[in-house]
């Protein structure tokens, strides 16, 4: 499989610029891999496809406001920098990227808020947009991560040609969102609202949990036509005891685990042991899933839909199966399904 195995034709006006207007009435593509079959739903509807004893895995990770605008010393000049990730806690080190970066060079200092209550300064480059920040704050650490709250915006795609609006916080976050670290969310997890989890409880289907901090790497171009030259940036993830023993009590018991998003998938397929159960995991992870790609723990998925050319729309290929997955998406634009962050869902049977 090549890059150019993925391009399809998108329309702009496709990209999902707001959400639906509640969480489980965005529409629902369901694709049978066994039958080809394609069905249209609503993602509330989700709930016929599972039984007492299924088990859907999430990504409990939670969003932080990581966009920031400050203001450059002397020129004023405004800076978009995005907090990519701590470094160190004691020193109030941060990976970001900058924007403009031309303008932002080592020893320069940014000031953030009206009252300029929070300085930074750049002490490293470590690409053509990043940087490292020591942030100058006289509180406590929990003051100074307060501040950054404060005086952050939710991290909402660029694609979204609009302004930032106080839903955005609310709605870029799944309700079971708890481990805070990720600059952008689970998003194939946003479709679930309280109503929909409690029914699928009450009808006997079981949540297990990971976690992985979703970093920009994921939406990084693939800038090479042969994949296997592709590196996927590193994100940090955990899967913990509890997710491991119902996860594989449900394979044991052959009932469908589901994998909701493809970073839960990745987790899943990260923490697999020799003999094809999930064990546990602390680390890292940088693994890329492409066709052709044999999956270990999962047998159904919950995905949104994806940008041409994306690592995600591969992972769901080899998932599927590459023929059915593309006519599905020539299918859903054909549809007007909505694509990307705040687009619409599908589940691979």
């Amino acid at each position: 499989m090549k890059l150019s195995n993925f391009n399809f034709d998108l329309p702009a006006e496709l990209l999902a610029e707001f959400p639906s207007e509640n969480r489980d009435e965005a529409r629902l593509m369901v694709v049978d891999r066994k039958t080809g079959n394609i069905e249209h739903k609503l993602f509330k509807d989700l709930i016929d496809y599972f039984d007492e004893g299924d088990v859907m895995v999430l990504n409990n990770t939670k969003v932080f406001p990581a966009r920031l605008y400050g203001n450059k010393e002397k020129t004023g000049a405004r800076i978009e920098v995005f907090l990519l990730r701590e470094l160190n806690a004691e020193q109030r080190l941060w990976d970001v990227l900058v924007d403009p970066a031309r303008k932002i060079r080592i020893g320069n200092k940014l000031y953030f808020g009206d009252d300029d209550s929070l300085v930074a300064e750049v002490i490293d480059n470590t690409t053509s947009r990043g940087r490292t920040l020591r942030f100058l704050y006289d509180g406590s650490y929990e003051d100074f991560r307060f501040k950054l709250q404060e005086l952050g915006e939710t991290p909402i795609p660029k694609y979204i040609n609009r302004e930032v609006v106080p839903e955005d916080a609310d709605r870029y976050q799944t309700i079971y969102a708890t481990e805070e670290g990720a600059v952008a969310a689970p998003t194939a997890g946003l479709h679930f609202s309280k109503h929909l989890m409690k029914r699928l409880e009450i009808k006997g289907v079981k949540f297990a949990e990971v976690t992985l901090h979703i970093g920009l790497g994921t939406f990084n171009p693939v800038e090479v036509e042969d994949l296997s030259k592709h590196k996927m940036d590193s994100e940090e993830m955990f899967v913990n005891q509890e997710c491991c023993d119902t996860v594989n009590e449900a394979k044991l018991n052959k009932k469908r685990v589901c994998a909701i998003g493809t970073t839960c998938m990745r987790a899943l397929e990260s923490s697999v042991s020799s003999n094809q159960t999930l064990n546990p995991f602390v680390g890292w992870t940088n693994k890329f899933i492409f066709p052709p790609y044999d999956f270990s723990i999962a047998n159904c998925m919950v995905t949104n839909f994806h940008m041409p050319k994306s690592t995600l729309l591969m992972m769901i290929s080899a998932f599927c199966g590459h023929d059915l997955m593309m006519k599905a998406y020539d299918l859903a634009v054909k549809e007007n399904y909505k694509f990307y962050s705040y687009g619409d869902a599908m589940l691979i049977l």
